[in-house]
Formats: structure tokens, sequence, C-alpha cells
């Protein structure tokens, strides 16, 4: 099995900075992209950033410039440092990956973690 982790959000005031970590773990062959979901209150999940096994990243334009994702291979590890946090940056953020799960013959699948709040008050 595979679950991935999520840590770090919270409460801050805009203009703040916070850290989202995940953590995936359990029976991993490989993981492909990595990436960060954001799911405001009322609307639909959305693509924030992501990361290639390589390192290529991709951001949403809103997001450009304020947030970094980064990824560590050896820890299985994705993040997700948000600067100059706004308003409209609040929601619940969630973590995907396509990760291998070797057991019972091997397949690739689309892993989401639990979500973490983060609320940026105005």
């Amino acid at each position: 099995q595979v679950q991935l982790v999520e840590s770090g959000g919270g409460l801050v005031q805009a203009g703040g900075s916070l850290r989202l970590s995940c953590a995936a773990s359990g029976t991993i062959g490989s993981i492909k992209a990595m990436g960060w979901y954001r799911q405001a209150p009322g609307k639909q999940r959305d693509v924030v950033a992501d990361i290639g096994s390589g390192g290529s990243t991709n951001y949403v334009d809103s997001v450009k410039g304020r947030y970094t994702i980064s990824r560590d291979n050896a820890k299985n590890t994705v993040y997700l440092q948000m600067n100059s946090l706004k308003a409209e940056d609040t929601g619940v953020y969630y973590c995907n990956a396509k990760i291998y799960d070797y057991t019972g013959g091997g397949a690739w699948g689309d892993y989401w973690g639990q979500g973490t709040q983060v609320t940026v008050s105005s």
C-alpha cells in the first residue's frame, strides 16, 4: 500500500509564508510527477504546481514568483514553499503523486494526500 501524508498548513496573515510537506511511503517502486492542488471553499480542486521526476516545474499563473515546489527523491517527499501569501490563497491543499506500487504484480496509480488547510487572513 502507498500513502501520502501532508503537513505544514495553518493560519497566517497576508504577506506571510508557509511551507507544506508531503511524504510518500509504503510499497513504492518509483515516483513520476508530484504536485500540489488547492480547493478553495465552494470551488473545484485545481492544480497549483507540479514537478517532474527530473525536477522540471510548472506553476499556475496566480502563484508564479511566490510559490516554489521542490522534491527530495531520496525521501519521497515534495515541498511547497509559499511566500507573500494572499487571502485568495486560502483553501485545502492536497498533494498528488504518480506512484508505481510494486505489490500485486505492480501498477502505476494516482495517489492523494488527506489535505491540509491553509488560511490567509487579510
